[in-house]
């Protein structure tokens, strides 16, 4: 997984739609609602999380090696590497979530899943009350 901070996932920018999400992967396998009342684009190892006006919020993928520019951070290192790169790290909801590297994550997930944030979503994150 490659990320450029709240801006894009690999070759998948934060400015992209719902309907062009669908032009460039076809259907999803799976669709719907989540729990946090965000339309979900399910295609297995990719997720596009979208808020009701159509904005991106979030995309999920497994991210065995976490690419940040010339750094490259294998899943099992990375919460040792955002809590000593990213001062303003926080937890909420068993996610370590990172300001900085506009990312979150349950360290020590099996399936190495990273979940890239649109810097606009950071605030809801901080709102969700801690542990």
């Amino acid at each position: 997984m490659h990320l450029v901070p709240f801006e894009q996932l690999d070759d998948l920018p934060f400015s992209l739609t719902a309907e062009a999400v669908r032009a460039r992967l076809g259907a999803p396998p799976r669709a719907g609602r989540n729990n946090v009342e965000l339309d979900e684009m399910d295609y297995g190892g990719l997720v596009f999380r979208f808020q009701d006006n159509g904005r991106l919020e979030e995309i999920s993928c497994h991210a065995p090696v976490l690419h940040l520019g010339t750094v490259a951070v294998p899943f099992g290192h990375l919460p040792a590497f955002v809590r000593a790169q990213d001062a303003a790290v926080f937890e909420r909801a068993g996610f370590l979530v990172s300001p900085r590297y506009g990312l979150a994550f349950v360290p020590g997930n099996e399936g190495a899943w990273v979940t890239a944030l649109a810097r606009h979503c950071l605030p809801q994150w901080e709102a969700l009350r801690p542990h």
